[in-house]
């Protein structure tokens, strides 16, 4: 056990403990295992899609990547390349995780290149933010720039 500045104990910060976790999330999305992944979310976490579209709370983000474990867009596979992890406690840290994603499907196959920015707290993945690199962003630049910028401010999806 440590003592902050203030006199309060805290646990010696453990990465390779917290690297499991994260390895055991990431395991339970690629083995499509919803309930699984799920098991590592707080209730009142937060999930920001590449798209701009945020989801808030447990069920809207089971909801969120129940498509893509159920298989909706053919098999997806998260292939890591690289991960830095930043860890304050046992369960508490922070995590850049950049990845290439393949998607197969009977008759056609892509992918595409990104990033996953985790906040875990107590063990619980309290934030979750999704950037990605593809040839055709969901988004399109208009020029009532104030509508979008207020969308991406309150977390909305744009209608285009």
């Amino acid at each position: 056990m440590l003592k902050n500045n203030m006199g309060y104990k805290k646990m010696k910060p453990d990465k390779e403990a917290f690297k499991k976790l994260i390895e055991d999330f990431d395991d339970a999305f690629s083995r499509g295992d919803l309930d699984g992944m799920m098991s590592y979310i707080d209730e009142d976490a937060f999930y920001d899609e590449y798209s701009g579209l945020r989801h808030h709370g447990k069920a809207d983000i089971r909801n969120a990547f129940g498509p893509q474990l159920r298989g909706d867009f053919g098999r997806m596979i998260f292939h890591k390349e690289d991960m830095f992890v930043e860890a304050f406690g046992p369960g508490d840290g922070k995590v850049m995780y950049r990845w290439l994603l393949t998607i197969e499907q009977e008759t056609r196959a892509g992918g595409w290149r990104g990033m996953d920015v985790y906040r875990f707290e107590n063990g619980k993945l309290k934030e979750m933010h999704t950037y990605a690199k593809t040839r055709s962003p969901l988004v399109e630049k208009k020029s009532e720039s104030e509508r979008v910028r207020r969308a991406i401010d309150e977390g909305v999806l744009i209608e285009l």
